[in-house]
């Protein structure tokens, strides 16, 4: 099999020739046919994550098809599509685990970080974190979902929707105007379901990035301006996915009373401090970490109803390193995905 693996972090990723493994038990083997490129895979990159697996294979919004089953493993079939997310094995047994919160488990391995990911023409995943994959809709244009899709909506539902209904947001109000703070991938995607349920979405972008904001309003945003700037309308919850933590103040600052920010991403710069009344009447600041697999099969039955479309651009596996910079200088729109 062929990979890009990154030998050390803050150095270029480097194509290798590997022997294709053979799935253990409860493992599959997948043939990728497409892998997201998503900000955490530039987080380990760039050595901003912890400890990661070395040498290790990036990549965790896998779409491929079943080449291979290990012993156990039950429900798949050769040759069907599947999804591999970030979360790629919980212990089962932890506190966390057993309160039905695997997202917090104390001993999970996560893919593309702690183990090998889908930058690569064949991968290994836990067949308990691999999910069924409907055969209508393009590979490249699935992968953002895996991750992207996922984290934003667990960051909604973080903010205070209640899956396919109506939204009770902190202290049980709606929370009909929505902030979307760094409109790239993750917030493509949210903003249709948002909009498609009726919220009103602000979304707020680089200061003078005319064509972000252009996009965020073809997708159903009602306002789109700088994120130095305050929203038309006092908003409900703000869901920040820029790395950034001098977000989260001006975010508070646009969050009306009883107001919830969200911090969606897995790393993020220093939050500043800030005068205490920006957090005052009630207002709450929550991260999000991970994912589970309820939030996987709840996000994937809602997308095909709001008819959600990710706008990606393909790369081929060779010009992965070049993906990542586009990523990390803002010059991507939408989502950028890898073709094996």
């Amino acid at each position: 099999m062929r990979a890009i693996v990154l030998e050390k972090p803050q150095t270029p990723l480097l194509m290798r020739e590997l022997p294709t493994p053979a799935p253990a038990t409860g493992d599959i083997l997948l043939e990728v046919a497409a892998c997201g490129v998503c900000r955490t895979d530039l987080h380990v990159v760039d050595g901003e994550l912890p400890n990661p697996k070395l040498p290790l294979i990036p990549g965790h919004e896998i779409v491929g098809r079943v080449a291979a089953l290990g012993a156990g493993v039950a429900g798949f079939a050769v040759g069907e599509r599947i999804g591999v997310p970030w979360l790629g094995f919980t212990c089962g047994v932890c506190p966390y685990c057993r309160a039905g919160r695997e997202n917090l488990c104390d001993r999970p391995l996560f893919t593309g970080y702690t183990r090998d990911g889908g930058y690569a023409t064949h991968a290994l995943a836990d067949a308990r974190y691999c999910f069924p994959l409907p055969e209508r809709r393009d590979d490249a244009e699935i992968a953002p979902f895996l991750c992207a899709g996922l984290i934003g909506w667990r960051s909604y539902r973080m903010a205070g929707a209640q899956g396919q209904g109506q939204c009770a947001g902190a202290g049980g109000a709606s929370p009909d105007a929505l902030g979307l703070y760094g409109f790239g991938a993750a917030a493509h995607i949210l903003a249709q379901i948002a909009a498609w349920q009726g919220r009103r979405v602000y979304a707020f972008t680089r200061r003078g990035d005319t064509a972000a904001q252009a996009f965020a309003k073809s997708l159903g945003a009602v306002w789109a301006g700088g994120s130095d700037e305050m929203p038309p309308e006092p908003l409900d919850a703000a869901i920040i996915f820029a790395p950034v933590g001098a977000l989260v103040p001006l975010a508070l600052k646009a969050v009306k009373k009883g107001g919830r920010v969200v911090c969606g991403g897995i790393h993020m710069s220093d939050i500043p401090s800030f005068p205490y009344r920006l957090l005052w009447e009630e207002r709450q600041v929550v991260s999000v970490a991970n994912l589970t697999r309820a939030d996987a099969r709840e996000f994937l039955d809602i997308v095909p109803q709001a008819g959600v479309k990710t706008e990606v651009t393909r790369y081929p596996l060779a010009a992965a390193n070049d993906a990542l910079a586009d990523l990390r200088d803002g010059r991507l729109q939408g989502a950028a995905v890898l073709i094996p």
